[in-house]
């Protein structure tokens, strides 16, 4: 069943088809000419039996294809793919009578390797040879012109350089480009970012918008931060709660185990840290606190 971290990819492609040529000619050097726009998924063959790639990008050449790229988002080396991805190459060069191009966006550093593996056709010469391309192979985009301009590079790349030396520039950056999304998108970008950005980059992000006053434009941002922010008031809140069950036993001379500080401080529960400070105040041994 497809998952979010293998649609998302796609639907940034499905969004702004002009991010696959970005790609091509940023991270391969191949400049391909031509207005980007989207094609059929699907493809018949001589089999009844329909093979559907995850999203096929066509460039005009005088009102023609010119050349077409298949798309495909992998998030393991699958053995299956060194027959389907020839054949999709195969069936849009045979449809559009155009070359063609396969990339495929990986989430790491390893499944880009093995997915690139040599695919031998069999035929003298005739080997393909997949383009894979994950996070760290984009640039880090810190102008936030540019990010606007192509928020689907700022989004993709940003995970992979939040933590960097231009971390501040690519998050500032990365903000600036969601402020431009509007409709479904920005929700399903967001999530994207929030489940590969680091505590520290989402701090980080939390910070460029109070500093610079930040007003974010459409209702799903202002939503997602502020549930941002709630969620970290309430561990600052459960933080404080902790550390006040383990000061209580320390003062009371109660020897904390390993397993009890951990167990404390690992509570998000506000009402249940409330009640082990009132249990720390009378109980004889630590590890009545959860009796």
């Amino acid at each position: 069943m497809p998952t979010s971290a293998h649609e998302l990819p796609l639907e940034m492609v499905r969004n702004r088809p002009e991010l696959v040529p970005t790609i091509l000619r940023t991270v391969f050097g191949l400049d391909i000419s031509g207005h980007a726009r989207l094609a059929s998924e699907s493809f018949a063959g001589f089999n009844p039996a329909e093979l559907r790639c995850d999203a096929t990008v066509l460039f005009d050449d005088d009102e023609k294809p010119g050349h077409g790229v298949i798309v495909e988002s992998q998030q393991r080396l699958d053995e299956n793919k060194s027959f389907s991805w020839p054949a999709y190459l195969a069936l849009l060069r045979l449809r559009h009578k155009c070359g063609t191009t396969l990339l495929v966006l990986c989430p790491d550093r390893k499944s880009a390797r093995r997915c690139a593996a040599p695919i031998d056709m069999g035929h003298p010469n005739w080997v393909l040879e997949p383009l894979t391309v994950h996070p760290g192979m984009l640039p880090p985009i810190t102008d936030p012109a540019e990010a606007a301009r192509i928020p689907e590079l700022a989004v993709l790349s940003a995970p992979a350089h939040a933590d960097g030396p231009h971390a501040k520039a690519v998050v500032g950056s990365v903000a600036a480009a969601m402020k431009t999304l509007s409709g479904d998108t920005g929700p399903l970008y967001h999530d994207y970012l929030m489940s590969r950005f680091s505590d520290a980059a989402r701090t980080l992000l939390e910070d460029i918008v109070k500093i610079a006053d930040y007003e974010w434009q459409s209702d799903f941002a202002k939503t997602h931060i502020a549930e941002g922010r709630a969620e970290g008031e309430a561990k600052g809140e459960a933080k404080g709660e902790a550390k006040s069950v383990l000061l209580v036993l320390e003062a009371r001379g109660l020897d904390v185990s390993d397993s009890v500080r951990e167990r404390v401080t690992d509570c998000t529960d506000i009402e249940q840290l409330e009640r082990w400070v009132r249990r720390a105040a009378v109980i004889d041994h630590a590890e009545q606190l959860f009796d």
